[in-house]
């Protein structure tokens, strides 16, 4: 049997996630009926895992800076109306208990579960529909919109896709709404993996792979940008907040360079004990964990003691340790990815509104558009900010 009546709606919004039930609440208060889609059985499957399940929802320094995107500038207009400070108001009203971990990211005190009720309970006081379970098999264009699901077709005058990137494939992650785009000759800019763990190439992984569970704080810089803090070896490579971030900004073939004692002038401390016999892992040991001072000194072939080491030998191997330029064999793909770098051009959509500037009344938001946050509660205010936009005009 082939789909039956049509459900009008003044708005229908694919994608049950943070940008998609954040538009809904401000289109529902705007007295527009509203519908939300996914084909999940839950709503905010990536809020719930966000922040190892503290929910990680926004950050104190959110500025345009923070954003990868090939228009730098796109996310600068909905970041300034939808602020870090109106989110917590909302996050407050709810007397969800929230606290600040490091470098203004902020978390839930108990749970995600907290972002998720909230998100859910204003959708209900704004009137929203929510249908969940239920797969989208066709979007066309007429008149209206008509969203045909099995069994149902629902139209409306605005349709909204928060369907997010190709990250998270297990949690139901697709490339749908980049499909759509190009449905309605929308551009897609070219996708990647990001936020996401490094893979060694071929003698590297050799080298390092015994390395597996240490971490130790360094500065990684990848193209013009570069990041501080812990780095952690895994069997097949680098992960750690800092080898994370630097994957938004690393083109494949490039190298990348790891300062690995950023605090510590190493040829300085070579010179202090120029006339010692100690062995080089033995006095690297004592900046750097034990395991990797060996395997590093093993690998820069260094066995001498320190008064049988020339000064050229110290200088090179100080310059390593400050400038370890690796180039890795790519980074580890969507499943572990936690965004998609790229998705819909910003050159085709308003930067006020969010809506497709060839089609009337067709909006993208969130993940799905060429915008990036770096790692700390920058992608979710992005899903707030980009939802509140599209939310006053839809």
């Amino acid at each position: 049997m082939g789909a039956q009546t049509q459900n009008k709606k003044d708005v229908i919004i694919i994608g049950a996630g943070a940008s998609g039930l954040l538009c809904a609440i401000e289109c529902g208060k705007r007295g527009r009926s509203v519908l939300v889609l996914d084909h999940g059985e839950r709503t905010g499957s990536k809020i719930r895992i966000s922040g190892g399940g503290r929910s990680n929802f926004t950050n104190l320094n959110v500025t345009a800076d923070h954003y990868f995107s090939n228009n730098l500038h796109f996310c600068k207009s909905a970041l300034a109306r939808f602020t870090p400070r109106d989110f917590l108001s909302l996050v407050e009203k709810h007397r969800i208990a929230y606290y600040e971990k490091e470098a203004g990211q902020i978390f839930c005190v108990k749970s995600s579960h907290d972002i998720i009720d909230m998100l859910e309970a204003e959708c209900k006081n704004a009137g929203v529909e929510t249908l969940l379970g239920c797969r989208v098999t066709d979007v066309k264009r007429d008149e209206c919109f008509l969203v045909t699901t099995p069994g149902r077709v629902f139209s409306s005058m605005s349709l909204i896709i928060a369907t997010g990137g190709l990250s998270y494939g297990k949690l139901g992650a697709s490339g749908f709404g980049h499909d759509i785009a190009r449905q309605f000759r929308i551009k897609v800019t070219q996708l990647r993996p990001a936020l996401d763990p490094f893979v060694f190439a071929g003698e590297d992984q050799k080298v390092f792979k015994g390395l597996a569970g240490i971490s130790l704080q360094a500065v990684v810089a990848s193209g013009p940008k570069q990041f501080r803090g812990s780095i952690l070896f895994t069997h097949r490579g680098l992960s750690g907040p800092a080898a994370l971030q630097a994957s938004l900004y690393w083109n494949p073939k490039e190298p990348l360079t790891i300062d690995l004692l950023p605090d510590t002038d190493v040829f300085e401390v070579f010179l202090s004990r120029r006339q010692s016999r100690m062995e080089m892992p033995n006095l690297l040991a004592q900046y750097l964990p034990r395991r990797f001072a060996q395997t590093w000194c093993d690998y820069q072939m260094i066995a001498k003691p320190l008064n049988e080491t020339s000064d050229k030998e110290l200088k090179e191997l100080a310059q390593h340790l400050h400038a370890w330029k690796i180039i890795p064999k790519g980074v580890e793909g969507y499943e572990t990815a936690e965004v998609t770098v790229g998705g819909v051009n910003t050159d085709e959509l308003s930067s006020k509104t969010m809506e497709a500037k060839k089609v009337a009344g067709l909006y993208f938001i969130g993940e799905v558009v060429d915008v990036t946050g770096e790692l700390g509660g920058y992608n979710l205010h992005w899903a707030w900010a980009s939802g509140y936009a599209a939310g006053q005009y839809a």
